[in-house]
């Protein structure tokens, strides 16, 4: 909705209360109930922000329209439950507002409860005992900082503004002069915040503590893994620290167990190869590989297909490192290479399981990659990934790791190859110049008309401009890209041949696959991302 009409529906919102509109919230004070209890995401989707009154049980609404008014009993009945039956009712009263009025007093908000890191950060005592530090129990809740040591509070609140931020990983970087913070958002970092360099050493070895590692070891490389709650979310971290000359480096990856699930149609393939790959997965035997870098949501596309083909009557096993998300209905084995459980030997233990599909986490070396096509061959469907920067890579790294060619083109079914890209805000995303568009490459027709796309049904090639909504990112969210070969006659000859990746590659063009660049070409079309973001994770 543009901001003209949003500016007429709080007008006429005001007008049907016989109210004011307040064009400026910045002399009301925001109610601390409402920050604590409402998410953000709530606040900005339904426009609507608390402020606090004079008396107890009572707060006042900024709205912009009618559809705002709705929310005065659902957030009347939320505040009040969330208060424990302390107040016998809560009133939530109107207050009509502008629109831009109530964003900013929404983001002003919020952050100032972020604030509360800095402040932990302000309160600290460099000459906090180590020794007293590394008796300090875990963090069972990351909102329960009553009675926290210090170094546990600004911990925990970073770990916290990590989880509410929607990061995937944080890193703690060591400098001559400070600590700096780092969030990973939709796969780009952010500078988060600074520590004091006085308390590093605390700061270390409290996320070691945590990790269940040894803080006295600062020579070697660790790695280490907790489980924190933030309210009702279970959130997985997995530590690994790297000794540098500045102290040791650490980074967190946080697995949001509560996250939902993506279904396949929901990771953005384009309808094409939606319909194959979806074919591909209900065979009943065969290998299916999925490749690209750390963090080119692998996991994601195979959680998604494990979800679309299981059923009571299928027998589904997994080998992960590590278990991301817990599948109802499917075995699901952690493995420990510590203890002598590798993905080698988790397999060979699989196998005398029954299976009818298995998915093996990735395929590091040559044993885990001969009893996967084994496996394969002897009528079970089997999943895995690779490290490889196209599908056609795939095939050859097979080979690579020892593996006979007869085996891989008897066995390997298709190589999905993906990247993922950052979205386009749809709050504040605008249409490109002229000029800029002209100068952007047409998608080919051949993809045009695998999709049943006509080029004058896109909508357009759009910019990123940055808003509060994308944290003045022009970016909100990913989708991703994808490159799916299919191996037919002509490619299981090349294998059997020990072709290159560049014949395998070509073949699979003249078979109608399409490279992942191709696919993001078609998404900047399409309005979803820029081509700055496709050529950032691929290559023309």
């Amino acid at each position: 909705m543009s901001e003209t009409a949003l500016d007429s529906s709080a007008h006429e919102m005001a007008a049907r209360l016989q109210m004011p509109l307040v064009s400026d919230l910045d002399s009301y004070t925001p109610s601390a109930l409402f920050v604590r209890h409402v998410p953000i995401s709530h606040a900005r989707q339904h426009h609507v922000m608390g402020f606090a009154t004079e008396h107890d049980g009572v707060i006042q609404l900024a709205i912009d329209s009618m559809a705002g008014y709705a929310q005065l009993d659902i957030l009347s009945r939320a505040l009040a439950q969330s208060l424990d039956g302390s107040l016998q009712s809560f009133t939530v009263q109107p207050l009509p507002a502008a629109s831009e009025a109530i964003l900013k007093a929404i983001n002003q908000a919020y952050a100032s409860q972020n604030s509360q890191t800095q402040q932990v950060i302000d309160a600290l005592d460099p000459d906090a005992l180590l020794s007293e530090l590394a008796q300090l129990p875990a963090a069972e809740d990351l909102l329960d900082t009553e009675g926290r040591a210090p170094i546990i509070k600004l911990v925990n609140h970073m770990l916290f503004d990590a989880v509410k931020s929607g990061a995937s990983d944080i890193h703690i970087q060591p400098y001559d002069d400070r600590l700096m913070v780092r969030q990973r958002i939709d796969g780009v970092l952010f500078d988060a915040f600074e520590i004091p360099k006085a308390v590093q050493e605390e700061v270390l070895s409290r996320v070691k503590v945590l990790g269940r590692m040894n803080i006295a070891e600062k020579r070697l490389p660790q790695d280490g893994r907790a489980t924190v709650q933030v309210g009702d979310r279970v959130v997985d971290l997995r530590i690994a620290s790297l000794p540098t000359s500045h102290n040791e480096r650490i980074v967190i990856r946080l697995l949001d167990k509560s996250a939902r699930l993506y279904s396949l149609a929901d990771l953005g393939m384009p309808r094409h190869d939606l319909d194959r790959f979806s074919q591909l997965i209900r065979r009943d035997h065969g290998m299916i590989l999925v490749t690209g870098p750390t963090g080119s949501g692998k996991s994601t596309t195979l959680y998604g297909s494990l979800q679309e083909i299981n059923s009571q009557e299928l027998n589904v096993l997994t080998l992960e490192d590590p278990i991301e998300y817990q599948l109802d209905g499917i075995s699901q084995t952690q493995i420990n290479e510590k203890k002598g459980m590798t993905f080698a030997s988790g397999m060979r233990s699989v196998l005398r399981q029954d299976p009818d599909i298995i998915m093996v986490g990735e395929v590091r070396d040559a044993e885990t990659a001969t009893m996967a096509i084994q496996a394969s061959l002897t009528g079970h469907l089997v999943f895995s990934t690779l490290h490889t920067n196209d599908a056609a890579s795939a095939v050859t790294r097979l080979l690579d790791l020892g593996t006979e060619p007869y085996l891989v083109s008897s066995s390997l079914v298709a190589a999905l190859a993906q990247r993922l890209v950052r979205r386009l805000c749809e709050h504040c995303k605008q249409p490109a110049e002229p000029s800029a568009a002209a100068a952007m490459p047409p998608v080919p027709e051949s993809l045009l008309a695998a999709h049943g796309l006509a080029a004058e049904s896109l909508p357009g090639v759009f910019r990123a401009i940055g808003c509060d909504a994308c944290r003045g990112t022009g970016y909100r969210g990913r989708v991703g890209l994808f490159e799916l070969l299919v191996l037919d006659d002509r490619c299981r000859e090349l294998v059997q041949q020990r072709a290159d990746a560049a014949a395998i590659r070509t073949a699979g063009l003249h078979s109608g696959m399409h490279l992942l660049v191709t696919d993001g070409l078609l998404k900047v079309h399409q309005g979803m991302t820029t081509m700055d973001e496709v050529l950032r994770v691929t290559t023309l």
